[in-house]
Order: structure tokens, then C-alpha cells, then sequence
């Protein structure tokens, strides 16, 4: 069985990682913000960089792990390629931590119970909201932001947060943490945006108002869109979707906006037509590991085919990058737990190493190799012809060079003379280990015929690699 004391000293084929008395030495580093690129299409670095986010969903992170179990979970997140980690700051009103410290004073979202001093020997000068500063501030030192949820859907949707109290409790977070630069906020919390609007509206409102800097979005309920609601409030700097756990066949629901089962990049399409342009990312797809249709333990689980298709898939659609989740890592679910959510059956320790959170990072080193990062635009027009679900390609390009995901290895017929020169160098590029292959070279027009190594079945999937010459 893997433990934290285990692992604490050697992570990831050594990589040291500091735990105890040693991590309390860590400091604070400022990373760079984030901003908006100027298409309005990507994000950057407030020094003109780009920023692919590649996320994890960490929900629970703030809840339910230690100091030194945070440290051992962001390292390993740091070593696989994340820099962003999507949590809870309340998944519950009140919530309460590992150490027994309660979020709130009489469960009141508008008084949350702040003590003096962050000494975590002392009970009374340490509390709920030093633990999570402490985490953002870990998360820092490892290059990773914070994604934070300032409280999640179901109280809400339950009664328990008003206009009034979520305006204090707003006014709270955000003078706590708007000078902490790794800090993104993700109003919301799998809910409908049109259940509570006020409660979202106010909050957005008055985390904007205090926090000019850090970048705001909503995250929705599964098959729906922050396009659907709040594209057009002055708060909201990028869109998210959560594409959600259904098969194709599971997604029949009459009361969801949108059936597109699988097709993740439908939704990114979507919200790449809005106008004005905004930023959009899938931020909770199907996870690793967790059911089919989420509730019904009995059926298949995802896997890491699954995960790669969707994470291709909706980037190449014009995503700005892409959330990871895993069924264990997402609720923290550790040996002691009593309940367990979605059939997790390993504990977070052993889902932090499934084998599509390793694959996750192959896809931000391709993007980021290329040039004219802020150049790069979905185009079907690569196609010659196409499928349907599985056998859908989705293709992407710049003037110079053009990258198409084939879920399936099967045959690909290309039209050349898309991208500039007038022949073009082709690879193919493996998902699965980030290993390049050289196909050829080819001459720039007509249409080209490509066929991936390996058979034609669900998961042989490639990436068809041109760049003008």
C-alpha cells in the first residue's frame, strides 16, 4: 500500500521532495499572472508568454490533505507537466479540514472563522483559511496555479448562500488572495448558471471589483456551458464547458441543453463562434477510472484512450488547453475514508499514477514546440473526409504547419495546400509516449492519403504531424 511516508523523501525516480519541518520553509514565489492574449482566443503570461493550461481536478485537495500529503500530491502533479490545479475552497457550508478546523462561524457563508497567527503547533493561531493559504502558496513555489471554486453548487442550490451573505463572503476571498498571483478564480461549481444567478452574479461582481488582476470564469453543470449564461458579464475573462462522464447512448437527459454525448469538441466549436471572442477550455470531460454515466458503479470505466480523445479532441477544436480528472485524485479518497463517491475502489495516492495523467503532458510539449502559438486555428478544411464519433478527426493549424488527431488509426485522407510551401514534412506523432516518427515528404497540393501504424480499432490513436517546408 502506498503512504504519504512512503513517498514523502523520494518521488517520481527521486526527485526530492522537502515534507515536515522542510516544507514549512517554503515561500512564497510570484508567478507571473495570467492575462488574456490579444485575439482573445488564448491565454499568456502577463510578460507575453504563452500559457497552455494543463489542469487537474483536485476538488478536495483543501479538505482533505495534510501539509505534507499536499506537498507529495502537487510535486507529483509539478513532475507529470500540471501547472494548474482545480479545488474546492468550500465544498460544503460549513466545510472542515483534515485538522478539524471548521470553515465558517455557525455555518454562516458571510463569517468565515479567521484566527490570529498561522502557527499550526498552536490550535489557536492556526485555522481553516491558513491551510489553504499555505497550499496556494506551495502550489506557487511549484510554478502550479490555483483554479478555486469559492463555494460549490449543491449548498447553494440548497439555500444556504443569499445575495447578501455571498457578496461578504466574496469581499473576503478576494481582498485575502488578490495579491497572490497563481490565484484563478472559477465561480460556480457544476451548477446550472441560471439556478442562483444572483448569488453567481454577485459573486463574479464583487471578486472583480476588489481583484482586477487574476481571471475569472464559472464552471457549469456537465453538458452545459458558461457560454450559455455569462459570456457577456463584465466579470467573466474566459469561458469553461464541463463535457461530463456520459457515452454517447447515456446522453438522453430532456432536461440538459446540449446532447453531444462524447463529441467534446462540439461544445468548444460552440463557443468559438461567440462574439466577442473569449478564451474556452473543457474543464471537466469524462475523468480516468471513474463509471460511464458517473452514478452506476456496474458499468465500464473510462480509461486513458478515453481521456487522451477528449483532451486532443477539444484543443485542436480551439481549446486554450484542458483539465485531467481521475476518480480517486479528484475526491482525495484515502485508506481511512468510511464512504467512497463513483466506486473509487484505490486510494488517491495510487490514482495520482494512471496512466493517462502521466500521457497528459505529451499534448502541452507538442503545442508549445510549434511557432506562432496565438496563430493556431481549428480548420476541417484539412479534410478531405471524415466520420463520425470515434472516427471523427479534428484538425488544427497555422499558416506553417497543421496537426490532426485520429482516435482510431484509420486511413486519413488529407487536403494539401492549406498551409504554406510548397511541399510539406510529415510525422506522426504518438499520444500515448510523445515519441515522434518521420513519415516523408510530400508535395503541397491535391489530396494526400496517410495510414497510422497498428490496427484500425478504438484507442490507436496518432497525431499526423505537417510542416511547410
Amino acid at each position: 500500500m502506498l503512504s504519504v511516508k512512503n513517498i514523502c523523501v523520494a518521488l517520481m525516480a527521486g526527485a526530492f521532495v522537502a515534507c515536515g519541518p522542510e516544507a514549512e520553509k517554503l515561500t512564497k514565489e510570484e508567478l507571473p499572472r495570467l492575462e488574456v492574449s490579444e485575439n482573445g482566443r488564448y491565454l499568456s503570461t502577463e510578460k507575453g508568454d504563452p500559457f497552455f493550461w494543463l489542469g487537474d481536478t483536485g476538488w478536495l485537495l483543501f479538505n482533505k490533505l495534510d501539509r505534507d500529503e499536499a506537498e507529495v500530491y502537487l510535486e507529483d502533479r509539478k513532475q507529470k507537466g500540471y501547472n494548474v490545479v482545480q479545488a474546492m475552497v468550500l465544498h460544503t457550508v460549513p466545510s472542515v479540514n483534515v485538522y478539524g478546523d471548521s470553515s465558517l462561524i455557525d455555518g454562516d457563508i458571510a463569517q468565515p472563522r479567521v484566527t490570529m497567527g498561522n502557527n499550526p503547533e498552536n490550535e489557536d493561531e492556526y485555522d481553516y483559511w491558513d491551510h489553504i493559504d499555505y497550499i496556494i502558496d506551495l502550489a506557487a513555489d511549484k510554478g502550479i496555479y490555483m483554479a478555486v471554486v469559492p463555494v460549490w453548487g449543491s449548498p447553494v442550490k440548497a439555500g444556504l448562500v443569499n445575495s447578501s451573505q455571498a457578496e461578504k463572503y466574496a469581499t473576503f476571498l478576494a481582498n485575502r488572495w488578490k495579491d497572490r498571483s497563481n490565484i484563478i478564480w472559477l465561480n460556480g461549481g457544476d451548477i446550472h448558471g441560471s439556478d442562483s444567478t444572483q448569488v453567481w452574479q454577485t459573486i463574479g461582481k464583487t471578486i472583480r471589483e476588489i481583484d482586477a488582476e487574476n481571471l475569472i470564469t464559472f464552471h457549469p453543470r456537465g453538458r452545459t456551458a458558461s457560454t450559455d449564461w455569462f459570456h457577456d458579464s463584465p466579470w467573466l475573462d474566459f469561458n469553461m464547458v464541463q463535457s461530463g462522464h456520459r457515452r454517447y447512448d447515456q446522453d438522453t437527459s430532456q432536461n440538459e441543453q446540449k446532447h453531444y454525448g462524447e463529441d467534446n469538441w462540439r461544445y468548444i466549436n460552440d463557443d468559438w463562434a461567440y462574439s466577442p471572442a473569449k478564451p474556452t477550455i473543457d474543464a471537466e470531460p469524462s475523468y480516468e477510472g471513474i463509471p460511464q454515466g458517473l452514478h452506476d458503479i456496474t458499468e465500464p470505466r473510462w480509461n486513458d484512450a478515453d481521456v487522451r480523445r477528449y483532451a486532443y479532441w477539444s484543443v485542436f477544436a480551439g481549446a486554450f488547453g484542458f483539465t485531467y480528472g481521475q476518480n480517486s485524485v479528484m475526491q482525495m479518497h484515502s485508506a481511512t475514508d468510511t464512504t467512497t463517491a463513483y466506486g473509487s475502489d484505490e486510494t488517491w495516492l495510487e490514482g495520482m499514477q494512471a496512466p493517462g495523467a502521466g500521457q497528459m503532458r505529451y499534448l502541452k510539449e507538442l503545442i508549445l514546440s510549434k511557432d506562432n502559438y496565438f496563430e493556431r486555428v481549428p480548420d476541417q478544411s484539412l479534410l478531405a473526409e471524415n466520420g463520425e464519433q470515434y472516427e471523427r478527426l479534428i484538425a488544427c493549424r497555422t499558416d506553417d504547419y497543421a496537426l490532426i488527431y485520429n482516435y482510431t488509426g484509420r486511413d486519413m485522407k488529407v487536403n494539401m495546400g492549406v498551409i504554406n510551401g510548397q511541399e510539406v514534412k510529415a510525422q506522426w506523432f504518438n499520444p500515448r509516449n510523445g515519441e515522434l516518427t518521420e513519415i516523408g515528404t510530400f508535395e503541397n497540393q491535391g489530396v494526400q492519403e496517410f495510414k497510422p501504424e497498428g490496427e484500425h480499432q478504438d484507442g490507436n490513436d496518432w497525431v499526423l504531424v505537417l510542416e511547410s517546408i
